[in-house]
């Protein structure tokens, strides 16, 4: 099955309100212009590097959201152009994004990453955390950086009933979150290859798909 035919069947199972990020990294530009012939225009990469690599090549229409997690001194690499940072996790990113953004005289979209899962290796705010940093208005100094929703990633278990509750939980925490933001704060990301549908379900605004467009990945 063609790129484009992993596409097309894929947005014939999303309503036209939610955005469909391919996760692209450690594939090929190759394949991410066949991706865009096809007509996806929002690509996710995790590394500044080869993120930057692929703009440099690719349409520049396209929307780069970076979706690993960012350590603060790559932030620069891609200030000039990423049109979202998905996996923001930290007080401090979040100062260091405010200050390349504003060296580029940009504003950067982010979205929140918060820790829902039962495993603690995955990254992200404790629900306490962001509650008490938002409290703090530090946040509201800063003017290049706009906070468009949140982020999770469910845990990676068998049981669906584990899955439902981190989705549960995380569709909470974004609804208790919109009266602290704009009108502007509008996304929730959640749902992958394997667990979209079910995200869906839980009012998901931005799924974030790799395998099931491009195949394994080549390291």
């Amino acid at each position: 099955m063609t790129v484009k035919q992993r596409l097309e069947r894929i947005y014939a199972t999303l309503p036209a309100s939610v955005s469909l990020v391919a996760v692209s990294k450690f594939h090929p530009a190759e394949r991410l212009q066949e991706a865009y012939d096809a007509g996806q225009r929002i690509f996710g990469e995790s590394r500044p590097q080869e993120m930057t690599a692929k703009y440099e090549v690719l349409p520049k229409d396209i929307c780069w959201h970076m979706i690993g997690h960012l350590q603060t001194n790559k932030g620069k690499y891609i200030a000039p152009f990423v049109s979202m940072i998905s996996s923001v996790d930290s007080e401090r990113l979040i100062e260091e994004i405010e200050k390349q953004a504003s060296k580029n005289n940009r504003t950067i979209d982010i979205l929140l990453e918060v820790h829902v899962a039962r495993e603690e290796t995955k990254s992200g705010w404790s629900a306490e955390e962001l509650r008490t940093y938002l409290a703090s208005g530090i946040l509201n100094t800063m003017t290049h950086v706009r906070v468009r929703g949140v982020m999770t990633i469910a845990s990676n278990t068998e049981d669906e009933s584990v899955v439902r509750n981190d989705f549960a939980t995380i569709r909470r925490i974004f609804e208790e979150l919109k009266p602290h933001f704009g009108p502007h704060f509008d996304t929730l990301s959640i749902g992958m290859s394997d667990d979209y549908p079910i995200a869906l379900e839980y009012g998901s605004t931005m799924v974030r798909i790799g395998t099931a467009i491009f195949g394994q990945r080549e390291y």
